[in-house]
């Protein structure tokens, strides 16, 4: 436990706290108290500490629903995921802002030195960032929890022998003997399968990557975006788990699977560089975590409301479903500010508003459809290259999730 965990706990708590009724988990008409996964992303610099970004949630769509999805609908709403959905959208309206407005000064983006068209905004770099989880990630990072809470300890079992799951990856919570590798949203053996990465495997991959993601990398370099500090509650920390899975330390124990890109650097280009983050705890708790729900009552439910918002409530949102709450499934109308689609809508208005229509960046945006965006943008070259040395060395067994990239906007 450090100072610095406690700071960054509380101010993610603090603006959920702030957040109405309506957002947060309730008691049920049958008696049952819901609780809720949360995460938020803190920018802490010399003079402040504020939350940028959070979210709850704990579902994913099943693979078979993405190709309905057509950029509408969220693929997986676990907090941890969601939050940083929110926090890319967070760095999109600084960006339009700053396009908009030549008096507007961000406190957290500044313009590039270079003037290409290519990254024309910054993370200022006297700001760090920092992630806290109310609960241990799902996957690798927290297999020991998993495993300890079980009052049956047998694993859960896969329709799937181990042997023929596709590239050694493997269901949710399967093959506790298993340690170290990529794996599915964990889920029940009945229920329809995801492709949807753990969130400890998504969050292994952004010390890579950064925080952005490939839209918002157009605008913002990754350089300076990286995660400084995981923070989590003393219960939900498992020394063995986090080292194992984040760790970039091949003489740890246990090894960490990220070390291969420490005994074999990578000469990556455009501000990608391996960043690993400290992991630190904090004693202060979130009301509606599993523990302290069940902590008031026996009789407790996950809640199917997700909730995302972002700095000065540019963004406040619930979402059921991976679509507003309230709305029909799939429909245009019910889209996420965090949607790919209108994600998409808005990296394109901050590119017209700096280069015009004819612009390079423009151009690059408007590729037909996101899919050719993300996997033809030549721009997006170097970023493809970390994505696919990373999960072909250090998070193998890695399968893209396919299925909602051939909508146009």
């Amino acid at each position: 436990m450090t100072a610095i965990a406690d700071e960054v706990a509380s101010v993610v708590l603090s603006e959920f706290n702030k957040l109405p009724t309506k957002r947060k988990p309730t008691i049920r008409d049958n008696g049952l108290h819901e609780w809720v996964p949360l995460s938020g992303i803190v920018a802490k610099g010399p003079t402040f500490l504020k939350c940028v970004a959070l979210a709850t949630g704990m579902k994913c769509f099943p693979a078979s629903k993405l190709p309905q999805a057509n950029g509408v609908a969220i693929h997986d709403w676990h907090a941890e995921v969601l939050a940083l959905r929110a926090f890319n959208r967070f760095l999109l309206d600084e960006c339009k802002r700053l396009t908009l407005d030549s008096t507007f000064e961000s406190d957290f983006l500044c313009r590039s030195p270079s003037s290409s068209s290519v990254s024309p905004f910054t993370w200022r770099p006297e700001l760090s960032l920092h992630m806290y989880c109310s609960e241990a990630p799902c996957g690798d990072s927290s297999m020991e929890l998993t495993m300890a809470s079980q009052t049956d300890s047998t694993p859960w079992s896969s329709p799937i022998p181990l042997s023929e799951q596709p590239d050694g990856q493997l269901l949710g919570r399967g093959y506790f003997s298993q340690l170290g590798i990529v794996r599915r949203k964990p889920s029940r053996p009945d229920a329809p399968p995801t492709n949807s990465k753990s969130c400890s495997d998504k969050i292994a991959l952004k010390q890579c990557t950064s925080l952005l993601s490939s839209l918002t990398s157009l605008l913002v370099s990754p350089e300076n975006i990286y995660l400084t500090s995981l923070i989590l509650p003393e219960s939900q920390y498992s020394p063995t788990g986090c080292t194992r899975c984040y760790g970039f330390d091949p003489h740890s124990d246990p090894p960490g699977r990220m070390s291969c890109l420490t005994t074999n650097p990578p000469t990556w280009h455009s501000g990608y560089k391996p960043v690993p983050f400290t992991i630190s705890t904090t004693s202060h708790k979130f009301d509606f975590s599993k523990r302290s729900v069940t902590a008031k009552t026996e009789k407790i439910s996950p809640s199917n409301l997700a909730v995302c918002w972002t700095y000065n409530k540019q963004i406040e949102e619930g979402i059921i479903g991976g679509i507003l709450q309230g709305r029909k499934a799939f429909d245009i109308k019910g889209a996420s500010a965090l949607s790919r689609k209108k994600m998409w809508t808005l990296a394109v208005e901050v590119a017209e508003g700096m280069y015009g229509p004819d612009g390079e960046l423009t151009k690059e945006l408007k590729r037909g459809t996101y899919d050719g965006v993300k996997q033809g943008s030549v721009l997006l070259e170097a970023r493809r290259r970390v994505k696919e040395e990373v999960r072909g060395e250090a998070l193998k067994g890695w399968v893209r999730n396919m299925g909602d990239g051939s909508f146009a906007l």
